[in-house]
Formats: C-alpha cells, sequence, structure tokens
C-alpha cells in the first residue's frame, strides 16, 4: 500500500483498528469533544484516499445506538444514529479550542433572585447547590448603589461573583449523569468521577461584548431550558423563545464589567483554565481555583494589564483559527 495514503482497517472480532499502521484499542476515545468509541465512530472502510476531518457531535447528529453510563437513563436527545466519520491520522492527544458562539442574546440574573412573571425560577438555590445563597454568602444585590465594585456591598462572597448559567445540566434528577454528557461535553473522559457528578460546574468561559472581554465560571444551569446541548455544545441556535431568545444569563460583576444594563448581545466560547488571564474574575470564592491558590489575583489585589493580556490571547486565537480554516481548505482543494 502506498504509503502516503492513510485507511483504516477493521479486524473482524472489532477489537482492534490500524490507523496510518498503528494499532489503536477500540475503546480509545476520539478526543474532539464528541467522546465515542472508535469502533462506534469508524466507518467500516478498508482504504481511503482523503481524510475527513472529525468534529464534535452537531445540532443534526443524534446519540442513538450508544452505551449507557452507569447510573444514568438514556435522555430524549438519543433519537438519531451516530454519523459515520473518519479518524484522523492518529487520536489527538489535546481537545481542540473551543468556538465563539457570536450574537446570543444575554439576560441578567443573581444569587437569590426570586421569581416574577418574566422568569419564573426563583434563584435562591442553583442547579448543583440546594443552599446557594448561603454558600455564596448572602443575596447577590444587583443594584448598583448596593454594590462595591464587582461584589456586594454587605459581604465578601464566599463564591465567585463572577458566574454564568447555560441551558444544559449533565444531571438528570433521580437518575445520575445524562447519557448525552458523555457524547457531547467535549472535556467528559478527562474530567468524570463517577455518575451524578457534575463535571460542567464551575467550568470557565470567555464572554465578550464590543472590545471587552470578560471570565466567568459556569454555575447554574437556564435561561428557561435545561437540555439545549446542541446549542451549548453544538452549532445550533438557543431552543428557548423566552427573553427574545436568550442562551446565556451572566451575573451583575460580569453585567458591570461588560458594560450591559438588563439584556444585550455578546459572544462566549469555554475556555480552559490555563486560558483565563489575571482579573477580578479572579479574587473571590471557595469555588473558585485562583482564589484558593492564593496566587496573583487574589482577593483585594489588581490585575496586571488584563486589557494587554486579553488583546494577546484573542490574538492568538484568531491565529488558530485561521490556521486550521486555512488547512481545511487545503485538504478540500486536494
Amino acid at each position: 500500500m502506498d504509503r502516503r495514503r492513510l485507511g483504516w482497517q477493521i479486524l473482524a472480532n472489532g477489537a482492534l483498528a490500524l490507523v496510518a499502521g498503528t494499532p489503536v484499542a477500540s475503546g480509545q476515545t476520539l478526543a474532539t469533544g464528541g467522546g465515542l468509541g472508535l469502533a462506534t465512530a469508524v466507518a467500516p472502510v478498508t482504504e481511503v484516499s482523503k481524510l475527513e476531518v472529525v468534529r464534535p457531535l452537531t445540532a443534526s447528529q443524534g446519540l442513538a445506538s450508544v452505551p449507557l453510563l452507569p447510573g444514568s437513563m438514556p435522555s430524549g436527545a438519543a433519537a438519531m444514529d451516530l454519523p459515520k466519520v473518519f479518524a484522523p491520522t492518529k487520536p489527538r492527544t489535546r481537545y481542540t479550542r473551543y468556538p465563539w458562539k457570536t450574537n446570543i442574546m444575554t439576560t441578567v440574573f443573581w444569587v437569590g433572585e426570586l421569581p416574577t412573571p418574566r422568569n419564573p425560577t426563583p434563584n435562591t438555590k442553583s442547579a448543583w447547590d440546594r443552599e446557594w445563597v448561603k454558600s455564596f454568602g448572602g443575596y447577590d444585590d444587583p443594584d448598583m448603589e448596593a454594590r462595591d465594585g464587582f461584589r456586594p456591598k454587605e459581604f465578601v462572597p464566599g463564591q465567585n461573583p463572577f458566574y454564568i448559567a447555560l441551558p444544559y445540566n449533565d444531571l438528570q434528577l433521580g437518575i445520575g449523569t445524562k447519557t448525552s454528557a458523555r457524547h457531547v461535553v467535549p472535556w467528559f473522559d478527562k474530567t468524570f468521577v463517577r455518575p451524578g457528578q457534575t463535571i460542567i460546574k464551575g467550568r470557565w468561559l470567555a464572554i465578550r461584548r464590543g472590545s471587552k472581554v470578560c471570565y466567568a465560571q459556569w454555575e447554574d444551569v437556564g435561561p428557561f431550558e435545561t437540555d439545549d446541548w446542541q446549542y451549548v455544545f453544538g452549532d445550533a441556535r438557543p431552543k428557548t423563545k423566552g427573553n427574545k431568545g436568550a442562551g446565556l444569563d451572566v451575573s451583575p460583576a460580569v453585567r458591570d464589567y461588560l458594560g450591559m444594563t438588563t439584556m444585550g448581545h455578546c459572544d462566549w466560547r469555554f475556555v480552559d483554565e490555563e486560558e483565563v488571564p489575571d482579573g477580578p474574575w479572579r479574587w473571590w470564592g471557595a469555588n473558585n481555583p485562583f482564589a484558593r491558590a492564593g496566587g496573583a489575583g487574589g482577593a483585594g489585589s489588581s490585575p496586571t494589564d488584563p486589557a494587554r493580556l486579553q488583546q494577546i490571547r484573542e490574538m492568538a486565537s484568531q491565529y488558530l483559527e485561521d490556521k486550521a480554516g486555512a488547512a481545511t481548505e487545503a485538504v478540500a482543494a486536494e
């Protein structure tokens, strides 16, 4: 076989696959965010002349015919067949960078918020903390007169005041971890510990509005939806029609940093912890790894030129995205 051509050969027992001549165990995960077993995800062909790019599941792709996670039950998302894709030349060892979701209607919520006609769900507890107000340290009053910079004036918050909510919960009450989580959460294989323990609470996001970028942790579920994985991890727009199709809730601290009012359009994407620059989002909270470490950005300190750090990271992100786009176009042109 020509060494310059890549192909797959699947043995009769399905236990081993060859990637460019290198054996890989059939349970190997394609670490692009899909969490699919290799034997499940690879089409049974003996030779291909061109390589297709493996991507995470998209909004049009489903979760049927996948094994259940111990302690979980099938979710409503598991209704369609899995896509058939070819694997890359070798298993990936690092997760790909997360793309920006642009022009997302964003609303403001806060710890201790009581229900209203437009928002019937109280925020005295979160999806993962039944005593959220107590854990936070009190009522996160959004009134500007009741705030001291990016935190409530009356107390030092026990958790990071830079928090957000997205419309997906990886847990299902009384059942444990959703089956969909295994197949749509990009960091599942890296962080999963046991059924019933969330792996998305505390995850960092970058939220961009105009020229400003803020960083915050995922601490609740909403607005309105709890299982919109097609939007949160896929390429769909938010499912809800409430609040003009809002797909992101942000805390008063995020609101103030970005210069928002009560509603506006933002871009956002997931970021790894090492991507989070110095800034007020590092200063407070037992749930905040930077505040716990007591390093740069501790409570009461000042960020070291965060605008410049954000600019550098944005430039690097754009450079990598442009490189990836150019590589994809080159493969398609062959």
